[in-house]
C-alpha cells in the first residue's frame, strides 16, 4: 500500500485536530447554539466563520512562532511530557464535567471583558472576538504543533505547516457549519444533557490520545535506558 504524500498527511492531521478541538462545549459553540436557534443558520454560520478565522490565526502563530523552539532536544522532551499532562488534564476535566452552564460561565470571564472594550456588532466579529479572548486556543495549538512536528506528522517546513493549517481551517469551519445547520433545524433541541454528552465524548477522546502519548514516552524512555 503506497504511503500518503507528506503534505496530505499534514492536512489530514490538521483536519482531524481541528474537528477534535472544536467539539468541546465552549463559548463559541454555546453562542452558535443560542443564536442559531433564535436567528437561523446564516447568523450562526457567520459566527462560526469569525471563530474559524481567529482559530486559523492562532494556529499559524503557534506553528510559525514556536516551532523552532522545539528543535532543541531538552525543550522538545519537556514539551512532550507537558503535552501528555495537558491532554490528560483536559480529558479528565471534560469527562468529569457535571454542568455545562457552570463551565461556560468560567470561560466567559476573559472574553466578556474584551467584548466590553471591542463591542462586536456583527455575527462574524462576535465569533472572532470570542475566540480571540480564549488564550487556551493558542496554548492548545502550541502543544499540538509540538506533538505533530516531533512525531513527523507535519514537516517543519512551509509546505508541511501550510498544509496542516489548511486542514485545521477546513476541520474547524466544517464543524461550526454543521453545528449551525443542526441547531437551525433542531430549534433548541440541544438540551444541557446533549451538550454534556458531547463534552464527555470529547474528554474520552483526549484521554485516549494522552494515553497513547504516555505509552510512546514510556517506550522511548525504556529504549534510552537500554
Amino acid at each position: 500500500m503506497p504511503e500518503l504524500p507528506p503534505f496530505l498527511v499534514a492536512a489530514l492531521t490538521g483536519f482531524l485536530a481541528g474537528v477534535a478541538l472544536s467539539i468541546p462545549v465552549g463559548p463559541v459553540n454555546i453562542t452558535i447554539l443560542n443564536e442559531g436557534a433564535r436567528r437561523g443558520f446564516k447568523w450562526a454560520a457567520m459566527i462560526g466563520m469569525g471563530a474559524t478565522l481567529m482559530e486559523m490565526i492562532y494556529c499559524a502563530i503557534a506553528f510559525t512562532g514556536f516551532a523552532a523552539i522545539f528543535e532543541n532536544g531538552l525543550i522538545k522532551a519537556l514539551m512532550e511530557v507537558f503535552s501528555f499532562a495537558f491532554m490528560l488534564f483536559l480529558g479528565v476535566k471534560f469527562l468529569l464535567s457535571k454542568s455545562v452552564p457552570t463551565m461556560a460561565r468560567m470561560e466567559h470571564r476573559i472574553e466578556l471583558k474584551l467584548e466590553q472594550r471591542l463591542h462586536p456588532h456583527s455575527a462574524f466579529m462576535t465569533g472572532f472576538v470570542r475566540t480571540l479572548a480564549n488564550p487556551g486556543v493558542l496554548l492548545g495549538w502550541i502543544v499540538l504543533g509540538a506533538i505533530f512536528i516531533s512525531r513527523g506528522l507535519v514537516r517543519p517546513d512551509w509546505e508541511g505547516k501550510l498544509a496542516c493549517l489548511a486542514g485545521v481551517t477546513a476541520g474547524v469551519g466544517l464543524w461550526f457549519l454543521c453545528l449551525s445547520w443542526a441547531i437551525s433545524l433542531g430549534q433548541k433541541k440541544f438540551t444541557d444533557k446533549t451538550l454534556l454528552k458531547m463534552e464527555r465524548i470529547s474528554g474520552a477522546c483526549l484521554v485516549v490520545f494522552a494515553l497513547f502519548q504516555g505509552v510512546f514516552l514510556a517506550m522511548r524512555l525504556t529504549n534510552h535506558r537500554m
